[in-house]
């Protein structure tokens, strides 16, 4: 049986641009050079996955509707880009949120790994196989308390800087471009991938 891996991807300052709270499909745009990334992570074999925190649930800055209105326009840009998403994972809790059936402590929001660990066993996945990419150290400690490795896009989204073993990424880059190469190079799968994308 074939091993099924993933890139699970943050969403908002990884694979989009950061809007806070943000669930308006018009102001869902893809962060510069994902969806190149996106296309190499496909070609070589992964499945693309997003996790997210969101929060504004339990806030109440936006509804289900509306954040699964922005899903799919998030969706359509990733096929526009020549790449398709596998997963969408959320979390909408938040102890702090005034929306008191999300206002609660989970195993779900970042940096826990039940967003990830859920995503594993409904697609069948060797977490061992697969990377976590994420714009701030809670995405690289989530990654690797699921058992996977991390790479965090040091672009500005992380400000606290507080590290530790389990908060130290595999490796760094710039955007979710520069990510895949990584991830390609790591795991030996790059040289096919690359003669798929020469093309911009």
């Amino acid at each position: 049986m074939a091993v099924m891996r993933a890139v699970f991807l943050d969403k908002d300052g990884t694979l989009v641009r950061d809007v806070p709270y943000n669930a308006a499909p018009a102001m869902v745009e893809l962060a510069p050079r994902a969806g190149a990334g996106l296309r190499r992570l496909v070609r070589a074999g992964y499945k693309l996955v997003v996790v997210s925190n969101q929060s504004g649930l339990a806030r109440g800055h936006f509804t289900y509707t509306q954040l699964w209105k922005s899903a799919a326009e998030l969706a359509r840009q990733v096929r526009r880009e020549g790449a398709a998403l596998d997963g969408f994972y959320f979390c909408p809790h938040h102890p702090d949120g005034c929306v008191s059936r999300y206002a609660v402590a989970c195993d779900c929001r970042k940096p826990r790994p039940g967003l990830l660990l859920r995503a594993a066993d409904e697609l069948d996945l060797d977490l061992r196989e697969c990377w976590m990419v994420g714009a701030i150290l809670d995405d690289v400690e989530a990654g690797r308390a699921a058992g996977c490795r991390a790479v965090l896009l040091d672009n500005g989204g992380e400000t606290e800087w507080e590290l530790s073993p389990e908060r130290t990424p595999d490796a760094f880059a710039g955007d979710l471009e520069e990510a895949a190469r990584l991830i390609l190079a790591e795991t030996g799968t790059g040289p096919a991938a690359e003669a798929e994308a020469v093309a911009p």
